[in-house]
């Protein structure tokens, strides 16, 4: 089967030849260069290489006048399709131009095909030439887009070889035909010619993919399905344009000139890697236009200073009008336009300056925590921003720390204060210099150098006041002894009235003398001692006693100082000792001893330890640095306390003699020290009792009260309850549904059983005899508005029918006598009995 192809017709093609005619007509051939490749080429192969330098260096645009062939800028020729080549040379050109400089070039690139023809063997039984069969395959075919026809268009034609012998009907599939887009190809059933209907967007359809179907009348298909890809070339037909209309850039100011400031970048949705895609960049206009602080790469799209003038006090803003072309950048290629804005970051390149060049004030003496001057500073920096934000030094004229100047964050201005107090009679003006800065350090701008710091002089005139008396210095110190004595006299503490610079007038008087060592003199000042100066006093602290003293004028204005009396030390002091120590034999058999000197370290330490004679055979004493000893037995001695004397020199020889009692005990710390008992109650009568048996007593004596006072509760709160009327000592129980006393209370009224329940019981305690409780329980039941009385007394139980004689059997009815003869004996007793237990 074969297949047979026709070159569509292309207004852009024309378009483009016409140029390349052009080109031809006005540039002088550069040279001719020949290749020789293979007679089938696909798409996308390398060609061969040419040295564009040696004909025009850098060229801005380079052309094919065969569109077969694409030329990259490094002078390499690669195919765009597949192509086959026949037995004729193929030639074509390669055309470079340079717009700047208006050169143009042509280079004749000849093509010529190599020839494989294998050697060809014949056998001898071929008598006849056989025909090869065609293969059913077709080559690509393209439509351009948006072509103006005439419709329908044709594309192609396929052809089988079965069409020699049978009857051949050829149909196509896929999209274009039954599928979106629908209908825009069909194929004549009988020839093969494929059709194209209308005309077709690249940029929605590159390509269409069909399947070609040979079948014969009565269906048979003696073919595969021929892929048949149909391929769009593509027309200039879109703009390139700015993906963002209107771009923000920032870019410091005096920044260096090919400073980068941003990249454009546009979009073009022609077929990417052609000519209709190749974008140049230019500015069109800089607003404002002068002078000129831009440049644009016209490939890249990044945008560079071209001047280190960028100043942002004289123009903070600019827009660039920008362009992007295809075609690359011929006047021919569709352009579009967009906006770009570059802001200028601000710089620190103006130094703030004062607004006067002096200034004058003046603040009364001894004054402190007062403004006294507002100083202006002028910056042409951004405001409020660390450029333009002054910072105020006092360069000269301070050194006693008298002001301070900060700056106000909303104003911005020099805040000068008075911190410490000015005198008159010292200084009645002084002069200060004053410099500013900003917070942000200086940037240099370009070709000039950083200037000096702005100063101006400030002069503070001081004011004189009648003020009082003056304590300097606040605190002065004194020298005196340890151990000197009561009633000598020492020098006190001196004052000054500033306006007479004497200290005549004043009166002083004592404020503070923890101790009352001192008494002063009214009108000198001057001390006298009370007590014996004592260095170890805990009054005294590093050596040194204070007392505090008010100097008070004619007026009553006043100032305080403090005298500061430092003690020399004197060795007064013998070294001290703890009186006491344990040897836990447990743990070990020595103590060890520790001295104390109350004197200073020149009085006290190294020590020298002895042991009396008398004592020396159960004791043994080692001196181990000066500081210490160690008191050791001898032999075990038994658990027990001794009495140990020992003598203890400082380094001066002063001497104390200590009776050290020593506790020999069976224990493994000090804390735990087991005295036998003998020996504590002989040496020792009084016991130390441990935390342990302390914590036993007190909680047996809480538990002890706990009981008593429960005892007392209960024997003082109990009450009885009366389950029976209140009158019935005094008065005869009636049956509750009788009017009057009756003659006879029978049985049915008055039960008395032999096994009581007790509906309310109670008990009374009504005394104590003989160091024993007497009890009395009574209990009482209601039955039928009856009573039942149990009387305990001795085991007995007593009933009406044992006291009458009458048996439980009896049914027959007690008289009002019997009732009141059992009752009224029984409640006469009860409460004699009562008023007897109360009385005792």
């Amino acid at each position: 089967m074969a297949v047979a192809s026709a070159a569509p017709g292309s207004i852009f093609c024309k378009q483009l030849l016409f140029s390349l005619l052009v080109f031809i007509l006005l540039c002088n051939a550069c040279q001719k260069i020949y290749l020789r490749v293979p007679s089938h080429l696909q798409a996308e192969t390398l060609v061969g290489k040419v040295n564009l330098e040696e004909c025009l260096k850098s060229p801005s645009l380079i052309l094919s006048s065969d569109p077969a062939f694409r030329i990259l800028e490094d002078g390499s020729i690669y195919t765009t399709r597949d192509l086959i080549l026949s037995s004729e040379r193929k030639s074509f050109s390669i055309f470079l131009s340079d717009g700047e400089r208006q050169e143009q070039q042509e280079i004749q690139v000849v093509l010529s095909a190599r020839e494989n023809k294998a050697p060809k063997k014949r056998h001898t039984k071929d008598t006849a030439l056989k025909r090869s069969k065609r293969r059913w395959a077709p080559i690509p075919a393209s439509l351009m887009e948006n072509s103006l026809g005439p419709f329908p268009q044709h594309v192609q034609q396929i052809q089988s070889d079965a069409a020699q012998n049978y009857t051949i009907f050829y149909s196509i599939s896929g999209p274009g035909v039954d599928k979106e887009p629908f209908n825009l190809f069909y194929i004549e059933k009988d020839t093969g010619d494929i059709f194209c209907t209308r005309s077709i967007d690249r940029e929605k359809y590159e390509q269409f993919a069909l399947y070609g179907y040979a079948t014969t009348a009565d269906g048979y298909a003696p073919e595969y399905p021929l892929p048949l890809i149909i391929k769009i070339e593509d027309d200039n037909d879109n703009a390139p344009y700015f993906e963002h209309k209107m771009t923000i850039f920032t870019v410091p100011e005096n920044c260096r000139s090919g400073t980068s400031v941003g990249q454009v970048s546009a979009t073009d949705l022609d077929e990417p890697d052609t000519l209709h895609t190749r974008l140049k960049y230019k500015i069109l206009q800089q607003i404002p236009d002068h002078p000129k602080h831009f440049s644009i790469h016209p490939d890249t799209g990044v945008i560079t200073t071209t001047t280190p003038f960028l100043d942002r006090e004289k123009c903070d803003t600019y827009q660039l009008i920008m362009e992007v072309r295809d075609m690359g950048g011929q006047p021919f290629g569709l352009f579009n336009t967009g906006t770009i804005t570059i802001s200028l970051e601000d710089e620190n390149d103006n130094p703030p300056s004062f607004t006067e060049t002096s200034y004058v004030t003046e603040v009364e003496e001894n004054r402190i925590d007062v403004e006294i001057l507002r100083m202006k500073v002028q910056d042409q920096d951004l405001p409020n921003t660390p450029h333009s934000k002054a910072v105020y030094t006092i360069l000269q004229g301070n050194e006693n720390g008298n002001f301070k100047i900060s700056t106000d964050p909303n104003t911005n201005e020099g805040v000068l204060c008075v911190v410490k107090p000015l005198n008159y009679e010292v200084n009645r003006q002084v002069i200060l210099k004053v410099g500013v800065v900003n917070e942000a350090q200086f940037s240099k701008a370009a070709n000039s150098q950083t200037p000096a710091m702005c100063t101006t002089t400030v002069t503070v005139k001081i004011i004189d006041s009648d003020e009082g008396p003056e304590c300097h210095p606040p605190v002065k110190v004194i020298q005196s002894q340890d151990g000197f004595p009561a009633g000598q006299e020492l020098l006190g503490y001196k004052a000054l009235d500033p306006e007479t610079a004497s200290g005549e007038g004043l009166r002083y008087q004592k404020l503070g003398d923890e101790d009352n060592w001192f008494e002063i003199n009214e009108h000198t000042g001057d001390l006298r001692t009370l007590k014996v100066l004592d260095r170890e006093s805990k009054f005294v602290r590093n050596n040194q006693y204070n007392i505090s003293v008010v100097a008070v004028d004619a007026v009553g204005r006043s100032c305080t100082g403090t005298l500061v009396v430092h003690l020399d030390d004197y060795n007064d002091h013998p070294p001290q000792i703890d009186k006491e120590v344990t040897i836990c034999q447990n743990n070990e058999d020595f103590a060890v001893l520790k001295p104390v000197d109350p004197d200073g370290p020149e009085n006290g330490p190294p020590f020298q330890f002895f042991l009396d004679n008398s004592t020396s055979k159960n004791w043994n004493l080692e001196q181990k640095d000066g500081k210490t000893a160690i008191l050791r037995q001898r032999q075990n001695l038994e658990y027990d306390y001794y009495s140990v004397p020992i003598q203890i020199k400082d380094r001066h020889g002063l001497v104390a003699t200590h009776v050290l009692t020593v506790r020999v005990c069976d224990c493994s710390t000090p804390s735990e020290c087991r005295m036998n008992s003998k020996s504590a109650r002989d040496v020792r009568p009084n016991v130390i009792l441990g935390r342990w048996a302390i914590l036993a007593m007190v909680l047996g004596s809480v538990l002890l009260l706990c009981i008593l006072f429960t005892c007392f509760c209960v024997t003082a709160k109990r009450t009885v309850k009366k389950c029976f009327p209140e009158d019935i000592a005094q008065q005869n129980l009636i049956v509750s549904n009788t009017e009057g006393p009756g003659e006879e209370v029978t049985e049915a009224n008055i039960r008395l059983p032999m096994q009581t329940s007790n509906i309310c019981d109670t008990s009374m305690s009504v005394g104590t005899v003989g160091g024993q409780g007497i009890k009395t329980q009574q209990s009482f039941e209601m039955v039928k508005g009856g009573y039942t009385l149990d009387s305990n007394k001795g085991g007995g139980h007593q009933t009406l029918e044992s006291v009458k004689g009458v048996g439980q059997g009896d049914t027959g009815r007690y008289a009002y006598t019997d009732w009141q003869s059992f009752t009224q004996p029984r409640l006469g007793e009860e409460s004699i009995r009562g008023h007897t237990l109360i009385k005792n």
